[in-house]
C-alpha cells in the first residue's frame, strides 16, 4: 500500500476524480438499457434547461447520470489539457459541473462558454489556463443559450447561430465581469461567477423582454427519496473520507486546521492542508447535506443531489462543517417563520447551498451566519424571476446580494463595539490615574 501511495504522490485528486467519472458512468448503465439511456440524452440535449429541470424526471436516471458524467469528462479534460494543478478550486469547479450535469448542463450547451473565454485569452495575449476556472464556472447560463434556440423568430439554423455567438460572447465577457463582481462581496460569496452570472443574464433576458422574447422558468422535479440515491451518496462520501484518511496517514492534524479557517475566498484547503484532510472534509460535508435533506423528508432530485455534487467540490475550498451549520440553521430557521416550508424544491436548495456563505459565519461567527442563511432563504426565492431562471447558479447570485448587505453590517458594528472598548478602558484609566 505504501508503494501505492508514493506513486500516486501528488496526483492523489486528479485519480479521485477520474474515479468519480467512472461512478457516474457505472451509475449511467446500471440504471437504464442502452436504448433509454441514449434516448433520455439525446431529450436532455433538445429540451429547454430552465430552472428548475430535473434530468431524473425528464429522462430518466441513466441518461442524467450518463449527461454527468460527459460534462464531467469534459471539464476534466480540459484542465488535463491545459495542465492545472488540482487544487481545491478545481475540484470545486469539476464537481458544480458534475452536479449541473443533473440539471441545467449538458455537453453541448457548454461547450461556447468555453470558447468564449478561449477567444479572451487570446485576444489579451494570455494563456487559456489563466481563465480556466472562468470558463468552467461561467457554464452556468449555458440554458439561456439552449434557450435562445427557441425564443428567436428567425428559424432553426439562424436561431442556433445566434444561440452560439450568445454563448461566445458569454464567455469572452464574463471573466472581466467576474473580476469586479468580486469585489464587491470582498469574498464572503463562494460563488463569485454565480453573482456576476445573475447580472449578465439580467441584462440578456431585459433585451429580449423589450423585444418581446419571455423566458419563463419552469419546475420539472422528480419527487421521493430512492433508497439506492442516497446508499450511493453515503458510500461515495464514505469513500472519500476512507481515501483521505489513507493519504493523511490517519492523521486528523489538517482536518482540525481547515476548520478553524474563516473559509473566505481564496481559501484553498487543498493548498493549505493537504490533499487527505482535504476529501475528509468533503466527506463530511457531503454526508450533512445527505442527512439534512433526510431529516426534513426532502426529495433526491437531480437538482437536489447536483447541489450536493457542488458543495462536495466547494469543500475543498472554503466550506467546512463549522461554518456551514449555522447558515443551515438559519435557512431552517427562515422555514419556522415564514410561508416557505423545508421541503419547498427552492427551500431543499437554498438549505444546501447556503453554503456560499458560509464565509460569514467562519469569519464573524454563528449569529452572524444564522441571520445571512436567513436572508438567503428569502431572497434566493425571488431572483430566479428577474431572468427567467436562465442563471443556474441562482443561489449564487442570491448569496452575493446577501454578502453585500450583511458583510458591511456587521462590520461596523463590530468597529462600533471595539471603539466603544477602547472609550471604556480609556475612561478607566483616567479613574485610575
Amino acid at each position: 500500500m505504501q508503494k501505492v501511495l508514493d506513486r500516486i504522490d501528488g496526483k492523489e485528486l486528479r485519480y479521485f476524480s477520474l474515479f468519480s467519472l467512472l461512478v457516474l458512468l457505472i451509475a449511467a448503465f446500471a440504471s437504464g438499457t442502452p436504448g433509454e439511456t441514449a434516448a433520455g440524452l439525446i431529450k436532455i440535449i433538445i429540451s429547454r434547461d430552465a430552472l428548475i429541470t430535473d434530468y431524473f424526471e425528464l429522462a430518466g436516471y441513466g441518461a442524467a447520470f450518463l449527461n454527468a458524467a460527459m460534462v464531467l469528462g469534459l471539464s476534466i479534460g480540459l484542465v488535463l489539457v491545459e495542465k492545472i494543478p488540482f487544487t481545491g478550486l478545481t475540484m470545486a469547479a469539476l464537481f458544480i459541473n458534475a452536479g449541473y450535469g443533473l440539471w441545467g448542463k449538458n455537453v453541448l450547451n457548454i461547450i461556447p462558454v468555453f470558447l468564449g473565454t478561449a477567444i479572451y485569452a487570446r485576444t489579451h495575449g494570455a494563456r487559456v489556463n489563466r481563465y480556466i476556472y472562468t470558463a468552467l464556472f461561467g457554464t452556468c447560463l449555458a440554458p439561456l443559450i439552449t434557450e435562445m434556440i427557441f425564443l428567436l423568430p428567425f428559424g432553426q439554423p439562424w436561431n442556433f447561430l445566434f444561440s452560439v455567438s450568445a454563448g461566445i460572447f458569454i464567455g469572452f465577457i464574463l471573466p472581466s465581469l467576474s473580476v469586479h463582481a468580486a469585489s464587491m462581496h470582498m469574498g464572503y460569496n463562494l460563488f463569485n461567477v454565480g453573482f456576476s452570472g445573475g447580472i449578465l443574464a439580467f441584462v440578456f433576458v431585459s433585451i429580449l423582454r423589450a423585444f418581446g422574447m419571455e423566458s419563463e422558468s419552469v419546475l420539472i422535479w422528480k419527487e421521493g427519496r430512492n433508497i439506492l440515491i442516497v446508499a450511493g451518496l453515503l458510500t461515495y462520501f464514505g469513500l472519500s473520507i476512507a481515501f483521505g484518511l489513507l493519504i493523511a496517514r490517519g492523521q486528523l492534524k489538517g482536518l482540525l486546521k481547515i476548520m478553524k479557517r474563516p473559509g473566505r475566498a481564496v481559501s484553498d484547503f487543498v493548498l493549505m492542508d493537504g490533499a487527505g484532510p482535504t476529501l475528509i472534509n468533503m466527506g463530511m460535508v457531503g454526508i450533512v447535506c445527505v442527512i439534512y435533506i433526510l431529516c426534513i423528508r426532502g426529495d433526491f432530485s437531480g437538482p437536489v443531489v447536483g447541489a450536493i455534487l457542488s458543495i462536495y467540490g466547494f469543500s475543498a475550498f472554503g466550506i467546512h462543517i463549522r461554518n456551514y451549520l449555522p447558515v443551515l440553521a438559519g435557512v431552517f430557521l427562515s422555514t419556522l417563520l415564514t410561508v416557505y416550508t423545508p421541503i419547498t424544491p427552492g427551500m431543499q436548495l437554498a438549505a444546501i447551498f447556503s453554503a456560499g456563505l458560509a464565509p460569514i459565519a467562519g469569519q464573524f461567527g454563528i449569529a452572524a451566519g444564522m441571520i445571512a442563511g436567513f436572508l438567503h432563504a428569502v431572497i434566493v426565492m425571488c431572483t430566479a424571476q428577474m431572468y427567467g431562471g436562465l442563471n443556474l447558479y441562482n443561489n449564487g447570485f442570491s448569496a452575493g446580494w446577501v454578502a453585500i448587505f450583511v458583510v458591511p453590517l456587521v462590520e461596523s458594528f463590530i468597529k462600533y463595539k471595539r471603539e466603544r472598548g477602547r472609550k471604556n478602558d480609556d475612561s478607566r484609566g483616567k479613574k485610575g490615574c
